[in-house]
């Protein structure tokens, strides 16, 4: 069984590449059953969770992503996510590969996720980019992004300005200028895709900031008491969703309203499965607002470790 570490992957695993292979997969559709979240006692000031979230493809590959969250490991050196994917033969069982979970698959994947909403609900003519948030993801984010839109001006806010700044100096790219920004409200008000991976409890993006014809992307809020977006974002945009059957459950961006009555289940206007069968339009016209909310899916896990395997496989083959 090969191991394929976070370097290999991120060396393989193309942004490009991988929103297309992305939008093949749910063309063709994936069994994803809910994921398994187990709490586990410690020692410590908080519990643990142990997360399995299976997928497979019939006659091809069947997968499992196991994560740890140890929240006391903010404390120290250690991450408070940790984790492995395990991908086998889909017709025999053998395992085939162990791959890192929680950096590189993880977070590329919920990245080429987002991006691929973007391919459909952002303007075609999109140039200007704000990113919320400064963890590991963002990078990602800004990756992702340019690959499906011709960004130009990529903005950065973290509420550490030099987090972002130091964030902002990793990209050295001729084709787009990246700096950080102190002022969320004007970065908002100027971009044309927000695209938000914070760990956020109360909203940051509000409706009233909103002008017509933008993309939100908001891929934190992943538990139903966190919310990145407040009512009016909701209200004056036409949401889509990763996953019809988790996301409204899941995300306080989507569960919070809905609990309210501001939002129903048809109000939300589809998922990627919908918009990448064309089964929903995406953008209707010009000034619509758009909003995207992801809690991730493990169709784009098994994608992202199918393509993983391939591309390594290929290169070992080759040396």
């Amino acid at each position: 069984m090969r191991t394929v570490s976070a370097a290999e992957l991120r060396s393989v695993l193309h942004h490009r590449m991988l929103i297309e292979r992305l939008r093949q997969s749910f063309r063709a559709g994936v069994e994803a059953p809910p994921a398994h979240r187990h709490r586990v006692e410690t020692y410590g000031s908080s519990d643990a969770t142990l997360l399995l979230a299976p997928a497979w493809q019939v006659n091809q590959s069947v997968g499992l992503r196991i994560d740890t969250v140890f929240p006391d490991n903010a404390g120290g050196d250690l991450p408070t996510t940790q984790g492995v994917y395990l991908l086998a033969d889909g017709k025999t069982g053998v395992p085939q590969a162990l791959l890192d979970s929680s950096a590189a698959l993880g977070r590329r994947s919920g990245a080429a996720a987002s991006a691929l909403a973007a391919s459909y609900l952002a303007r075609p003519d999109a140039e200007r980019l704000l990113v919320v948030g400064t963890g590991p993801l963002a990078l990602e984010l800004v990756e992702a992004h340019t690959a499906v839109r011709t960004i130009r001006h990529v903005l950065v806010w973290g509420r550490d300005l030099q987090k972002a700044k130091r964030l902002a100096a990793r990209f050295h790219r001729p084709k787009f200028r990246i700096e950080a920004t102190g002022d969320l409200e004007g970065a908002v008000r100027g971009a044309d895709i927000v695209a938000c991976a914070t760990t956020a409890r109360e909203p940051l993006i509000h409706g009233d900031w909103l002008r017509p014809g933008q993309h939100l992307d908001l891929l934190g809020g992943v538990t139903p008491e966190m919310r990145e977006a407040d009512d009016g974002c909701i209200r004056r945009a036409r949401v889509f969703v990763d996953c019809r059957d988790r996301t409204p459950v899941e995300a306080g961006d989507i569960a919070q309203p809905v609990a309210s009555g501001l939002l129903t289940a048809d109000d939300i206007a589809g998922d990627l499965f919908d918009l990448s069968r064309g089964e929903r339009a995406g953008r209707r016209f010009y000034d619509q607002i758009t909003l995207f909310k992801s809690v991730g899916t493990a169709l784009a896990d098994l994608c992202a470790a199918q393509m993983a395997v391939e591309m390594v496989l290929h290169n070992d083959s080759i040396r």
